[in-house]
């Protein structure tokens, strides 16, 4: 039994040595893998979105003109089939943008609370919640601009049809990029989702 004992300490060590790394801030991949890709994803939509929302406050008039001519349905093939979908009212206009500039600081702040939470799990580890918020606030981007920009203003505004206000192909940019940092939240891996502890714990939180 000790030349068994001896191969095993030649061939990598005892189960202790084995061990090492694993506690809280030894295993270094799993802390910087996923997780700081997830951190950095998720911190770029924050700032993306909070630098959208305060454009949209601080320059309130631009992106009001291209609400209300979306709504408005004027720069569009104007098909008679078509344009009794089209919302005149200017309050109702402005009602429409004022919900999307406070739907977009919701997020933010919902991104960057993921932020932090995310830069503290990779610190004292323990990914769940940060996961919980990333995910809230990733959703409320994608239904923004797929819902409400892709479906709503897209086809049922035909926001398609204008030369000069169609916002389809940015907004199929901010889907795509905000999809991405979804998955990635979401990847299993080493150092994916967490168990008790920061711990890798495979299939779930």
């Amino acid at each position: 039994m000790a030349g068994t004992d001896n191969n095993a300490n030649a061939n990598g060590g005892s189960t202790t040595d084995a061990g090492k790394g694993a506690g809280p801030g030894g295993d270094t991949h799993g802390r910087t893998g996923l997780p700081l890709a997830a951190t950095l994803l998720t911190g770029t939509v924050a700032l993306y979105i909070a630098l959208v929302a305060f454009g949209n406050i601080t320059d309130f008039d631009t992106n009001q003109q291209f609400v209300r001519h979306v709504l408005a349905m004027d720069t569009t093939f104007r098909d008679p089939d078509l344009m009794w979908r089209a919302i005149t009212s200017r309050p109702l206009q402005d009602a429409v943008y004022v919900a999307i500039i406070a739907w977009e600081t919701a997020a933010a702040l919902v991104l960057i609370l993921a932020t932090v939470l995310w830069a503290l799990g990779l610190r004292r580890g323990g990914l769940a919640r940060a996961r919980r918020v990333s995910t809230l606030g990733l959703l409320m981007i994608l239904v923004l601009f797929g819902a409400g920009f892709l479906a709503i203003g897209g086809e049922w505004f035909s926001m398609w049809q204008s030369k000069n206000w169609n916002g389809v192909e940015a907004a199929a940019r901010n889907i795509m990029v905000a999809g991405i940092a979804l998955l990635v939240v979401h990847l299993p891996g080493r150092g994916g989702r967490t168990g008790e502890n920061g711990r890798s714990a495979p299939g779930g939180e």
